[in-house]
């Protein structure tokens, strides 16, 4: 535990920050696997709707620096690319 008061609060902040940021990345992962598995059912009209909602917490994300520019990049070509061999 840090002596100084500049440290404690500090410290708190990166608490916070973490628990936020650890939500954001839960919510792609699973926006993520959403998508996939309705792609793979072929449930076309449920997979391009989670597929728009992914993308946009993608963009978001990456916005706020929790991804990089490249990786959301990534993130939404692989899941298009499944989408679009799934049809």
């Amino acid at each position: 535990m840090a002596n100084i008061k500049s440290a404690q609060k500090r410290d708190r902040q990166t608490k916070r920050r973490t628990l936020r940021n650890q939500g954001v990345k839960s919510r792609v992962k699973t926006l993520r696997k959403k998508t996939l598995t309705a792609a793979a059912a072929g449930d076309q009209k449920t997979a391009q709707e989670t597929m728009k909602e992914f993308s946009s917490a993608v963009d978001k994300a990456v916005k706020k620096n929790l991804f990089h520019k490249n990786k959301g990049a990534n993130l939404k070509r692989k899941v298009s690319h499944a989408l679009k061999g799934a049809k």
